[in-house]
């Protein structure tokens, strides 16, 4: 499902809501460490959930001000972002949102939300949208109920305004996702696939166990199970309150030491 921008979404780097100090944001690090000084990993993940965010005409009336803030990255992250704001620029509004529909919400090969590849539908899903919810949660994020806390600029927003350490961790373990989705729309020729490009150029190179798992999605696809979203909305544990917080986010799903 496509993510229209939250109220807050917009604010270019240094408008953003207050950071959780570092001891509220305790991170066990199983992740090469950024390479590109914070700002400027806040930056390009900023404009890269803008670019990735539906393109009404709040998004739209950004692309100076993305243009000119994507300007001041290394080309590999900024050039990709330069790309695409000049195509949604100068191509026709309405043609644009036809096309951002026919992308994200046709096909689930460009699905923007990340627990989708490793999970699939099926109940494990359910657990995992619990996690990002907790991993928000604890560095101090509550997620509206109308958007899933898996969705992709979701994720980039809370990097970008709050904690890098945490969206950092979210995304690198869910780089097969991510490498999938540049997959599938480099597939489709489609101009998105530079906001991806743009992103993975701010993560660490797929180490031999992301590979490995990027090859086997890619050749089996993502597990089936036919329950919907909409029984992971029976599940309690989709969105307990802050005092039922239990589930250790330590372990993947299937009980293994991360």
């Amino acid at each position: 499902m496509s993510r229209r921008p939250a109220e807050w979404l917009g604010r270019l780097v240094g408008g953003g809501r207050p950071q959780p100090a570092a001891s509220e944001m305790p991170v066990r690090r199983r992740h090469p460490a950024p390479t590109l000084p914070e700002p400027q990993l806040r930056t390009a993940w900023q404009l890269a959930s803008l670019l990735l965010s539906y393109p009404d005409e709040r998004v739209l009336g950004l692309l100076p001000a993305i243009r000119e803030a994507a300007g001041t990255l290394p080309d590999a992250v900024g050039q990709p972002l330069l790309r695409l704001a000049d195509h949604l620029a100068d191509a026709d509004a309405q043609a644009v949102c036809t096309a951002y529909v026919d992308t994200f919400d046709t096909t689930r090969k460009c699905a923007l939300h990340l627990t989708y590849y490793a999970h699939g539908d099926t109940r494990k899903r359910g657990i995992a949208l619990v996690q990002f919810k907790q991993a928000f949660r604890r560095a101090g994020l509550e997620v509206n109920d109308d958007e899933l806390p898996d969705h992709l600029s979701v994720v980039l927003e809370f990097g970008a305004t709050g904690s890098v350490d945490v969206a950092w961790k979210l995304l690198n373990d869910h780089r097969s996702g991510i490498e999938l989705l540049q997959l599938g729309l480099d597939a489709k020729d489609s101009p998105w696939a530079d906001a991806v490009t743009a992103l993975r150029a701010t993560l660490p190179p797929l180490d031999g166990t992301q590979a490995e798992a990027v090859a086997r999605l890619l050749a089996e696809g993502p597990p089936n199970e036919e329950v919907g979203l909409d029984g992971y909305a029976l599940d309690p544990r989709l969105n307990p309150h802050p005092a039922d917080d239990d589930l250790d986010l330590s372990l993947d799903l299937t009980g293994a030491q991360r």
